[in-house]
């Protein structure tokens, strides 16, 4: 049985790597009133996680193997965290704009989700 190929996710990975690096900055400044501790426990969770556990056929260079599903769930923290966070950190106007570009990525996500989470390639198993 052949492997389905990867969707063309071009537009996706830009809005996901768009909404990453919100979650990236929003996150501890949202957190770092609140305890420092936790701002840098965030940036090691929202970086460190993703950067670590990856789906084989999703990245070139795979670190520990995880499903398609925990890669999408991976997604969804930093979508989430995006979110929440601007609201919190930001005032009004950027959290709009943040939940309009987080709702495009998720949109834009989908294919790329039922891919991974489809067992098509390998993705989904992990590798095994």
């Amino acid at each position: 049985m052949s492997a389905v190929s990867r969707p063309d996710e071009r537009v996706a990975s830009f809005l996901r790597f768009s909404t990453e690096l919100v979650a990236w900055v929003a996150t501890p400044w949202a957190l770092s009133s609140h305890s420092w501790w936790l701002a840098v426990l965030a940036v090691f969770v929202l970086i460190g996680l993703p950067t670590v556990l990856s789906t084989p056929g999703d990245k070139a260079r795979v670190i520990v193997a995880v499903p398609g599903s925990v890669t999408v769930l991976l997604v969804l923290l930093q979508l989430a965290a995006a979110l929440v966070s601007a609201w919190l950190a930001w005032p009004v106007w950027a959290g709009c704009l943040v939940t309009a570009l987080a709702a495009a990525a998720l949109v834009a996500e989908l294919p790329r989700w039922r891919w991974l989470t489809t067992g098509k390639g390998g993705a989904a198993t992990g590798g095994r």
